[in-house]
């Protein structure tokens, strides 16, 4: 069996935060009647509403999905009159409307935002991210090398682990306005929710070099 070779082993690490360039809006409408398959998006009075109201403010049609429908009945027969709840993925592909396709969606009043699924531009992130830990890793391993007095041959083994870090945050701060002084009025409560999100991209590498005596 062939012998492990004269070896030295160093890590490095790179941490790069990256933002957001696009985001998918997961939704729900619920509907007074039933109707299934793409004419939900046309006959459903509820889900045209919406569907409407995004695409006069620039969304593209294509850009709007049905993804699945659920059936309310309390009698156990479906029934076109049935309400039902529409769920619907919007691709907001720049993040400078999101704002206003949340207004669009808010002012719906059957309409629900469920929860918001980010998108970045991550592969020129991990490749640079990659490159610069290697840098890192050949630098610490000849200052290593030297101070020890070997020669480095080549490498012998590299292990890359890539992963991210994305803070979770609340959906919909809940935060109660401040009291209202007119006598008879309810306060509204004030709906939060992050418009722009981050993440760090971590690459770390672990190489063996093989060395060898000056």
């Amino acid at each position: 069996m062939e012998s492990k070779p004269d070896t030295i082993k160093v890590s490095a690490n790179h941490k790069e935060e990256i933002s957001a360039n696009r985001a998918d809006l997961f939704v729900t409408v619920k509907g007074s009647s039933l109707v299934s398959g793409d004419a939900a998006m046309k006959k459903a009075k509820e889900v045209s509403q919406l569907v409407e109201a995004l695409t006069s403010l620039g969304v593209d049609s294509e850009a709007i999905h049905l993804q699945g429908v659920h059936i309310e009945t309390s009698s156990g027969a479906l029934l076109k009159s049935s309400s039902a709840t529409y769920r619907l993925k919007i691709q907001c592909e720049k993040l400078d409307s999101l704002a206003e396709i949340l207004d669009v969606i808010s002012e719906q009043k059957n309409a629900t935002l469920e929860r918001i699924a980010w998108k970045y531009n991550e592969d020129d992130a991990r490749e640079r991210g990659l490159l610069t830990a290697l840098e890192k890793a050949k630098s610490k391993a000849d200052k290593v090398a030297k101070t020890m007095g070997v020669k480095i041959l080549g490498v012998y083994d590299l292990i890359e682990n890539t992963f991210d870090e994305e803070m979770p945050y609340p959906q919909f701060a809940a935060m109660q306005a401040a009291p209202k002084r007119s006598v008879g009025i309810t306060p509204e409560p004030s709906l939060g929710m992050d418009i722009q999100h981050n993440k760090t991209i971590n690459v770390n590498v672990e190489i063996w070099y093989r060395v060898s005596a000056l």
